[in-house]
C-alpha cells in the first residue's frame, strides 16, 4: 500500500474561458496552440515553491506550501494574460486546507471548493477564500475586496468570496469578443458593431460577420 502524506496546501485552479467558442470559431488547431500556450505562460509565472500538480484541457492546478507565493503566481500569470494580445480571458481560484498526497496525486475537499471558484470567477478575475485573503493582508503590492458570502454545490455552509487585485493595477479598455469568447483590446478591435444600443468588439471579421448574421445567439 502506497503511503499518504497529509499537509496544508495552498491551491491555484486557472481557466480559460470560451475555449468551446474558440474552438468551434477558430477550429480545434488554434484552439490546441491556444491552451499550449496558456500552460506555457503558467510554467514562466511560478513563484519558487509553487508547482503545477496538473494539467487537463484548457485548466492548470497548482499547489504550494507558501499561500503567498501561489497567490504571486496568480496575479502574474494574470498580468501575462492581460499582456498577449488576442488571447481568452482567465479565470482564478485560490483556497488552502489539509491535503492527502498520494503517489504524486492530491486528495481533499479544499480542491473541491478551489474548482468551484475558479467556475463560479467571471473572466479575468481571481478569487479566493478567507484564509488566503488573511494572508494576503500581510502583503505589500496586492489586496483583496470582499464579495460576500456564496453557496456552491456540495459545500456545506455558505464561503466568504474575496477578489485578489494588484494594489495598483492599470490596464487598457477590454472587450469580450461576444463569438469566441477572446479578450480584445478595444483601442485595437478589428472590428466594431452597434446592437441594440451596445457596442461589441471583435477579434476577426469573421467573428463580426457570424454576430451580425446571428447576434441572438451571442448576446447574453
Amino acid at each position: 500500500m502506497s503511503t499518504a502524506h497529509e499537509t496544508d496546501l495552498a491551491l491555484m485552479m486557472a481557466d480559460l474561458c470560451g475555449y468551446t467558442a474558440l474552438t468551434e470559431t477558430h477550429g480545434a488547431l488554434q484552439a490546441s496552440e491556444t491552451v499550449l500556450r496558456f500552460v506555457h505562460m503558467v510554467e514562466a509565472n511560478l513563484e519558487p515553491g509553487v508547482r503545477i500538480v496538473d494539467s487537463i484541457g484548457d485548466s492548470v492546478f497548482c499547489s504550494s506550501e507558501d499561500t503567498l507565493a501561489v497567490v504571486r503566481t496568480a496575479l502574474q500569470l494574470q498580468e501575462a494574460v492581460w499582456r498577449e494580445p488576442g488571447f481568452p480571458h482567465a479565470s482564478t481560484g485560490i483556497h488552502c486546507g489539509k491535503i492527502v498526497e498520494r503517489e504524486g496525486r492530491l486528495f481533499g475537499a479544499p480542491i473541491n471548493l478551489t474548482a468551484r471558484l475558479t467556475a463560479y470567477a467571471d473572466g479575468q478575475q481571481i478569487l479566493c477564500t478567507e484564509p488566503i485573503a488573511s494572508a494576503v493582508a500581510r502583503a505589500e503590492g496586492v489586496k483583496c475586496r470582499a464579495l460576500g458570502e456564496q453557496r456552491f454545490k456540495n459545500v456545506v455552509h455558505p464561503v466568504l468570496l474575496f477578489e485578489v487585485l494588484p494594489a495598483d493595477a492599470l490596464h487598457p479598455a477590454i472587450a469580450i469578443d461576444p463569438v469566441c469568447r477572446m479578450q480584445v483590446e478595444i483601442d485595437l478591435a478589428v472590428a466594431k458593431v452597434d446592437h441594440g444600443g451596445k457596442n461589441y468588439w471583435f477579434c476577426s471579421h469573421q467573428c463580426r460577420r457570424t454576430f451580425s448574421e446571428f447576434p441572438e445567439l451571442y448576446i447574453r
